[in-house]
């Protein structure tokens, strides 16, 4: 029980329903759940959400559906809200949603960029700058955002994916230095390949599948599970002294 008593929210977190495909952030929700975590999930998908919840509350978790759009900050303050009425305090947000275009510098129109950028640095900055009081009422919290090993390397595919998970991880460091002091955590993880939901389409593509493997020197994909052990260590207390951090999950890719 590694989250026990701990009240958490996931966003991008809608596709957590058991015997579908599930993305990092519903992994990341029944993997919360199962170490005593009251979990919240927040998404634009309502319908995936809701039924999502309903798994979560049926197998005897306590969870909550929140309709969030990452990039709205009215959206944002509704949630943490929410969540602060139904289970009394937030200590762990794992900023998770996401949006994946290929696109080449020249392929990459201004909205493109602008969804990315919205999205993910955006998002991971909103969903701080909400969470945070709540965090310094509970003494404490731990927010671990998703970024990539394309926040780290460079690709022959995308531009506006690099920059915006880049933007993640220095806006994650920066964030981490500034609340230090008051027992709030905040590191980034940065997954590799990872079939999904959302990689799903891409890796479906024989000539896309052979490239990914090729890069990869354990020979296979990654797991949402994988992951969500990943984010699990960084939201609980055994990351105690890990702040401004970036934890790789990515079968060796950058490690060449």
């Amino acid at each position: 029980m590694r989250l026990q008593d701990k009240v958490a929210i996931i966003t991008g977190a809608a596709n957590a329903v058991p015997g579908e495909m599930m993305g990092l952030g519903g992994a990341t929700a029944w993997l919360f759940a199962r170490e005593g975590a009251r979990v919240v999930i927040g998404d634009i998908n309502e319908k995936q959400g809701q039924r999502s919840v309903a798994a979560l509350r049926e197998d005897g978790h306590d969870a909550l559906f929140v309709k969030l759009d990452v990039t709205r900050e009215a959206d944002w303050q509704a949630a943490v809200k929410a969540t602060v009425a139904e289970f009394g305090k937030l200590n762990v947000l794992a900023n998770n949603a996401g949006v994946g275009i290929l696109g080449t510098v020249e392929e990459t129109t201004e909205e493109l960029w602008d969804a990315h950028m919205d999205t993910h640095a955006k998002g991971a900055f909103l969903g701080c700058k909400h969470a945070i009081p709540e965090m310094r009422r509970a003494g404490g919290g731990s927010i671990v955002n998703v970024s990539s090993i394309h926040g780290i390397t460079g690709s022959p595919t995308l531009a506006a994916y690099h920059a915006a998970k880049g933007a993640v991880r220095i806006f994650t460091k920066a964030a981490a230095i500034q609340y230090a002091r008051e027992n709030i955590r905040v590191n980034s993880i940065h997954p590799g390949y990872v079939m999904t939901p959302m990689t799903e389409p891409g890796f479906s593509i024989p000539e896309v599948m052979q490239a990914v493997m090729g890069r990869i020197p354990m020979g296979r994909l990654g797991t949402p599970e994988e992951i969500a052990h990943g984010i699990l260590y960084l939201a609980s207390d055994e990351s105690s002294y890990v702040t401004g951090s970036e934890l790789v999950v990515d079968g060796g890719v950058t490690a060449q």
